[in-house]
């Protein structure tokens, strides 16, 4: 077959609702749910970390845990759901993640051989800002990035995290959310989503 451009448009699907869905969980396609659901695997799947950013309503959360929850195979993903608010610690962060790996060998951890673990951060800009100017939780996570892991606290000894990636949400700074560290910064690939258009509204409705 001849290779032909088309555009996200003509590729989307009908909206066919669950009898009895809960409202909350209703997705209707649209060419950014579309876009979304094209780009984060093959993101994903390549190992790269990722950050959805944009504005309240505009499905950044309920996509991602869509695709960590439901789409991507279990056998091949495991995902750790965490919330940040403005009183999350890098203690509780680090315990929410440490508790679901598994040891692999001496210093060594991570999910079960053969599967990818996701830290999916929703909210991640939300943690105060401390005295010195950092964000204690978003230091941890950009501890673990460049390092490959973090300190367990009771020994001191270093924790080398396997097959782990960090993907986050978060909606644009200001109104309690924080700007975040450009070293955290520089290791996500952001996808943006923008306000939605009357078009949008209107198929959704």
């Amino acid at each position: 077959g001849e290779a032909k451009w088309r555009t996200w448009e003509s590729c989307l699907p009908s909206a066919a609702i669950a009898q009895g869905a809960n409202f909350q969980d209703i997705v209707i396609p649209s060419v950014a749910t579309l876009q979304f659901d094209h780009l984060m695997p093959m993101l994903l799947t390549r190992g790269r970390r990722v950050l959805a950013c944009g504005p309240t309503g505009t499905g950044k959360s309920v996509l991602m845990k869509r695709l960590l929850l439901r789409t991507l195979p279990r056998e091949q993903w495991m995902p750790i759901v965490i919330g940040f608010s403005a009183q999350t610690s890098a203690l509780l962060t680090q315990n929410q993640v440490d508790r679901k790996m598994e040891r692999r060998r001496k210093g060594v951890y991570g999910p079960r051989p053969g599967q990818t673990c996701v830290i999916f951060v929703d909210d991640l800009n939300m943690p105060q800002i401390e005295e010195y100017g950092a964000q204690p939780p978003i230091e941890l996570l950009r501890q673990m990035t460049d390092s490959n892991g973090w300190y367990n606290l009771e020994d001191n000894s270093f924790m080398r995290l396997e097959d782990t990636l960090v993907a986050a949400a978060m909606g644009p700074p200001g109104g309690g959310r924080n700007a975040i560290s450009p070293r955290m910064m520089r290791h996500l690939n952001v996808i943006c989503f923008t306000e939605i258009t009357p078009s949008t509204l209107q198929r959704i409705f």
